[in-house]
């Protein structure tokens, strides 16, 4: 719970530095994307470009995070197997009593 309040207040936290530093950035140019020119502020042309860097980046490691995530899945099945093939510590002692 207490990772949850901390997650939510630090997403709110960014979000307010986020509108303030688009606030204090008024400064105005036209961005072209190739079919039309936008007009947008310095301090969100900056946000805009900050983000989808974050989002390229999340992507670029996704593939890295698959990966580890079915090793780990191979592992605890390969653990599973491993642990049904040997005997439980009462088969043990009762072949030895």
């Amino acid at each position: 719970m207490l990772r949850r309040i901390a997650f939510i207040s630090a997403v709110v936290l960014l979000a307010a530095l986020a509108v303030l530093f688009t606030a204090l950035n008024r400064q105005r140019f036209d961005v072209d994307l190739l079919i039309a020119q936008v007009p947008v502020s310095s301090g969100l042309a900056l946000l805009i470009a900050f983000a989808a860097g974050l989002l390229a980046g999340a992507l670029w490691r996704s593939n890295w995070i698959a990966r580890l995530l079915a090793e780990r899945g191979r592992l605890r099945h390969a653990l599973r197997l491993a642990e049904a093939r040997r005997p439980s510590a009462t088969d043990t002692q009762i072949d030895a009593g």
